[in-house]
């Protein structure tokens, strides 16, 4: 691994989980990322990566009734799927979720433009672009596969565990 996380070693007092949504290797997610178009990207994702999905969230069904964290790299694509389908899961309005995926791209521009500033600022702004348009086309997937709770037991997440998340995410 090119760039492991520093959680482990700043915080050895928290339980951490590296679990892979995409791909093994950084390059290969470059070469997997690199011509999807990011108002389809989270479509393309729920098509073809379901057992990773079933995976990550098997794994947030299943933590303690705790404080719990999920990233990726950036903090925006990765991360803005599988909160995405937690906020749906949760009844969120569309509205919200899109917004909440939109508001990334905001959040992250300063300490993106600051780390990457050899890079061009042009450049990393379209690579942060978050648009709403890329999580309403997700929702769309989502109900041609019948809902968000359907989409799920259809990729393996168990009622159990489709019930714990819910619950986790309403209390």
């Amino acid at each position: 691994m090119r760039h492991p996380s520093p959680v482990p070693a700043r915080l050895p007092q928290l339980r951490y989980a590296r679990i892979s949504l995409l791909t093994h290797t950084e390059d290969e997610w470059r070469l997997r990322s690199r011509d999807a178009a990011k108002e389809l990207w989270k479509c393309a994702v729920l098509e073809h990566v379901r057992a990773e999905l079933r995976r990550v969230l098997g794994f947030i069904a299943a933590a303690p009734r705790e404080p719990l964290l999920f990233h990726c790299v950036a903090g925006k694509d990765r991360t803005g799927l599988i909160a995405a389908l937690l906020l749906a899961l949760a009844d969120a309005t569309p509205q919200a979720i899109a917004r909440d995926y939109s508001v990334s791209a905001e959040n992250l521009r300063e300490g993106y433009l600051r780390r990457y500033a050899d890079h061009g600022r042009d450049r990393i702004l379209d690579a942060l672009r978050c648009p709403e348009e890329g999580a309403y086309n997700m929702l769309e997937f989502l109900e041609r596969a019948g809902g968000v709770r359907t989409y799920l037991a259809q990729i393996g997440v168990s009622a159990e565990e489709i019930a714990r998340l819910r619950a986790r995410l309403r209390d």
